[in-house]
């Protein structure tokens, strides 16, 4: 793995400014797990937040440069300490890598979003992209000069994505990543699938470390994250994202994967008794509002019954 300072070094400049700066420009590109945790791991310390936040700060500060078509000169804060070498070169790198694009209307945007339980709502980001938020979805958007990123905790959502050559936009969500520049498409990632859909445009969607998949239009890819299993299929125009209508239409689709996207609308989850009732096929209709109903109806569909447990989950055995 190629590391943008040996923070194991035992030279002069490893300090924690140099790493600060390390793992500011490393965090400019998409990430993996393994990566995240190291990098929470090291900001844990008091002292490596501080210079992290400086670093941030200082980024934020440049960033409104970039509105400007000339470079202007930053009045320079009078030091409280001691001369600080590391940070200073860190600080005239970030210069040299921003003024490449003083002129251009690209700025630093940063929000977090965490949706409630019910409803959806909609975000314009400053790109001209738009952002549909499913309920129960939590996610972070990251904007810069480079590129724009949103992460995926949880969730789901829709992105109408603004084309923009010199930005890719860039979704990342565990160990998998979705590449754009100009598209509209759908993600949904719970603790047993991930899956993308794609209304118009393409999509290079990459699960893991396995080499990128193009998507085309009305195409969707389903991950199981336990056992990696990909499946592939199409779909109609007015199924790629119908969750934003308020209701969900479904053909011979696995109960196993349709509980999975109710859960999304409870509180409490559904469970099924075993892996088994997860291969009977169910067609339907669910209103994202009214979930329960859904569940009410199973029972008439296919051969199962539904159990109300005390704690306010709902298991589905066998008839």
């Amino acid at each position: 793995m190629n590391h943008p300072y040996d923070f194991d070094s035992d030279q002069a400049d490893n300090s924690i400014d140099a790493q600060a700066a390390a793992w500011f420009t490393r965090n400019r590109q998409p990430q993996g797990r393994t990566v995240r945790q190291a990098f929470e791991r090291w900001l844990r310390e008091p002292e490596h937040a501080k210079a992290y936040r400086s670093f941030e700060e200082l980024w934020a500060d440049l960033g409104a440069l970039q509105q400007l078509n000339q470079p202007t000169p930053i009045r320079a804060r009078k030091p409280k300490s001691v001369w600080r070498p590391a940070f200073a070169v860190a600080a005239a790198l970030i210069c040299a890598v921003l003024a490449t694009h003083l002129g251009t209307p690209h700025e630093v945007y940063q929000q977090q979003i965490t949706a409630q339980s019910k409803g959806m709502h909609t975000v314009e980001l400053p790109d001209g992209s738009t952002l549909s938020v499913n309920a129960n979805t939590q996610l972070r958007i990251d904007f810069d000069s480079h590129q724009r990123r949103i992460f995926l905790e949880r969730g789901q959502f829709y992105v109408e994505v603004a084309p923009d050559k010199e930005r890719p936009m860039w979704v990342q969500t565990g160990d998998a990543t979705v590449r754009v520049v100009g598209t509209g498409f759908d993600v949904r990632r719970t603790d047993q699938q991930l899956v993308v859909s794609v209304a118009h445009g393409q999509v290079a969607f990459a699960p893991d470390k396995r080499a990128p998949l193009l998507l085309g239009a009305q195409q969707q890819v389903a991950v199981d994250l336990a056992s990696g299993d990909m499946q592939q299929q199409t779909l109609a125009v007015s199924q790629v994202a119908d969750w934003r209508t308020g209701h969900l239409s479904f053909r011979n689709r696995e109960l196993s994967s349709l509980v999975d996207e109710l859960n999304q609308y409870r509180a409490k989850p559904v469970l099924l008794a075993n892996a088994k009732l997860g291969q009977i096929k169910v067609s339907g209709n669910l209103d994202v509002e009214d979930p329960d109903a859904l569940i009410s109806a199973l029972p008439a569909l296919i051969p199962v019954k539904t159990v109300a447990l005390a704690d306010g989950r709902i298991r589905i055995e066998n008839r």
